[in-house]
């Protein structure tokens, strides 16, 4: 066999160990239980975080659901010029949080590091707790609000403090459901923690 199939063959067994479906949702998304059963390791990067920045658990769940679906290397829909062209994504959102580069390289500068990731679970739920910290900071936003730090997330510091919001009747839903997602995650917490 001559070396440069060997070395195709090793390379395609090493492609093919590299852990694909680790970014895959939890199967059950609509059961704080299951996903901590299913994945304990972000329960124990949201605790870590509720720790550090004060942020509870389910607020960060509830968040991290609507912004992701946990999904790890999550990116916004690629935008078409006359519905065939590539055109590039619509924001440089990525992963579980869907943090935008200039918003991450400011979270890396001040509190999470240079090598920190927005496909890493501890990175990103970190990332949450110093975004919406600094909305309560700043705002005055309470930590368990999970609806009023959404929009804060959403439409940013300035953005929530002009109430741009408003504009966007389906944005307000969507904030709605985050918060009564965040509800329902924290009774169910309470019973499998």
């Amino acid at each position: 066999m001559s070396r440069f199939l060997r070395a195709s063959l090793l390379l395609m067994f090493l492609a093919s160990c590299g852990g694909g479906g680790s970014y895959s949702a939890p199967k059950q998304l609509d059961d704080a239980c299951a996903i901590v059963r299913e994945r304990p390791q972000y329960l124990r990067a949201m605790q870590a975080t509720e720790r550090r920045w004060g942020i509870p658990v389910h607020v960060q769940m509830a968040t991290i659901h609507q912004e992701s679906k946990f999904i790890g290397n999550a990116r916004t829909p690629h935008t078409f010029a006359l519905g065939v062209i590539p055109m590039g994504r619509q924001s440089t959102a990525y992963g579980y949080s869907q943090a935008l580069n200039a918003t991450w390289e400011e979270y890396q500068n001040s509190a999470g590091g240079r090598r920190s990731t927005r496909d890493d679970i501890r990175d990103a739920t970190d990332f949450m707790g110093w975004y919406m910290d600094g909305s309560t900071q700043r705002l005055g936003i309470s930590k368990t609000d999970a609806a009023s730090q959404y929009l804060a997330y959403h439409e940013g510091r300035t953005g929530f403090a002009n109430q741009s919001y408003l504009a966007k009747p389906w944005l307000v839903e969507v904030a709605a459901r985050v918060g009564a997602r965040s509800e329902m995650y924290r009774e169910q917490l309470q019973y499998c923690r």
